[in-house]
C-alpha cells in the first residue's frame, strides 16, 4: 500500500536531491557546458561573506518568527476555542489571511508601508510614514511581522483544535477546587497542549528556513542585504549570478540545517515517544 507514495517520494524528492548533490561539485551556468569543480563551490559558498550573512539572517528570522508567532497563536487559539458566537465571527476574520497568496500579501504591504503613498501618508501619521522597507534596521522586523500576519492563522487553528480536545471535566474539577482562569491556563491548558506546541513550533522553525516568495516580493533581499536570507540568496546566486553549483551548495546547507533542527526538536521534546493526551491524568 505504501509503494505508490514511496515511488512519488523517490521521483520528486530523492532523485532531485541527488541531482543537487551532483551539481554542488560542478561549474554550470544553467545553459552552457558542465565542468568538474570538486570542492571549489563548497569552499566559495562557505567562505562568502554574503552567504554567511544570509545564514545568520536566516537564524535571526527563525528566532524572531517563533518568538512572535508562538505566543500570539497560542493565545488566539485558546481564545477562539470557546463556543461564544462572537468568537466564531472573530475566528472568520482571523483566518482570512490563510486565503491570500504570499505574493498578494507582499504587494499589499509594500503599498501600505510606502512612505510617500502608503497608509501613514494617507492618515498623516508621522510614525507610520517611516521608510519601513528601506531602513536596514527596520526591514527584517517588518518581514517578521508580515510573515506572522500570514501564518499565525494556521497555527491558531492548530491550537484551537488542540484546546477543544481537552476534556471539560478537568476545567470543571479545577473550578470546584477554586482555580481561576490563569491557574487553569497554566496548569491544565498548557500541559495538555504539549504536543500541539511541539508540532506548531517545529512547523514554524522549519518553515522559517523556506520563506522565499514573500520576502522576494516584499524587499527583494534589500535594502542592501538586510533581508537576503538563505533561500533568497540561493535563488539569486543560481538565477541572477548563473552559478548553479554554488546555489546547490546553499540548498544542501539549507536542507542540512532544516533536518538538524527538526531532529533536534524531536529529540529534545521526546515527540518520538508520544503517549495519549490523557496520559498521567
Amino acid at each position: 500500500m505504501a509503494a505508490p507514495a514511496l515511488l512519488i517520494f523517490g521521483v520528486f524528492a530523492l532523485i532531485p536531491l541527488f541531482g543537487v548533490v551532483a551539481l554542488s561539485f560542478v561549474h554550470w551556468d544553467g545553459l552552457g557546458d558542465i565542468t568538474w569543480a570538486g570542492f571549489d563551490n563548497w569552499q566559495t559558498a562557505l567562505t562568502d561573506p554574503v552567504s554567511r550573512n544570509a545564514l545568520w539572517l536566516t537564524v535571526q528570522l527563525t528566532i524572531l518568527c517563533v518568538a512572535f508567532q508562538a505566543p500570539v497563536s497560542l493565545l488566539l487559539g485558546v481564545f477562539l476555542a470557546g463556543r461564544q458566537r462572537h468568537r466564531a465571527f472573530l475566528g472568520v476574520l482571523f483566518f482570512l489571511p490563510l486565503l491570500f497568496s504570499s505574493a498578494a500579501v507582499a504587494i499589499t504591504f509594500t503599498a501600505l508601508l510606502d512612505p510617500n503613498f502608503g497608509a501613514g501618508s494617507a492618515l498623516n501619521v508621522a510614525l507610520l510614514s517611516q521608510n519601513w522597507l528601506g531602513d536596514p534596521d527596520l526591514a527584517l522586523f517588518v518581514v517578521v511581522f508580515v510573515i506572522g500576519w500570514s501564518f499565525i492563522p494556521f497555527h491558531t487553528l492548530l491550537y484551537q483544535a488542540g484546546t477543544r480536545q481537552i476534556p471539560k471535566e478537568l476545567y470543571e474539577a479545577a473550578r470546584i477546587d477554586g482555580a481561576g482562569p490563569f491557574d487553569q491556563f497554566f496548569r491544565i491548558t498548557l500541559p495538555m497542549l504539549k504536543y500541539t506546541i511541539v508540532t506548531s513550533t517545529t512547523l514554524m522553525t522549519v518553515g522559517s528556513l523556506t520563506y522565499f516568495d514573500l520576502i522576494f516580493v516584499l524587499t527583494g533581499g534589500g535594502p542592501g542585504n538586510a533581508t537576503r536570507v538563505l533561500p533568497l540568496d540561493m535563488y539569486l546566486t543560481g538565477f541572477r549570478s548563473y552559478d548553479m553549483g554554488r546555489a546547490s551548495v546553499l540548498a544542501l546547507v539549507l536542507i542540512a540545517v532544516g533536518l538538524a533542527i527538526a531532529l533536534g526538536l524531536n529529540r529534545i521534546t521526546g515527540t518520538s515517544r508520544m503517549g495519549g493526551r490523557g496520559e498521567g491524568i
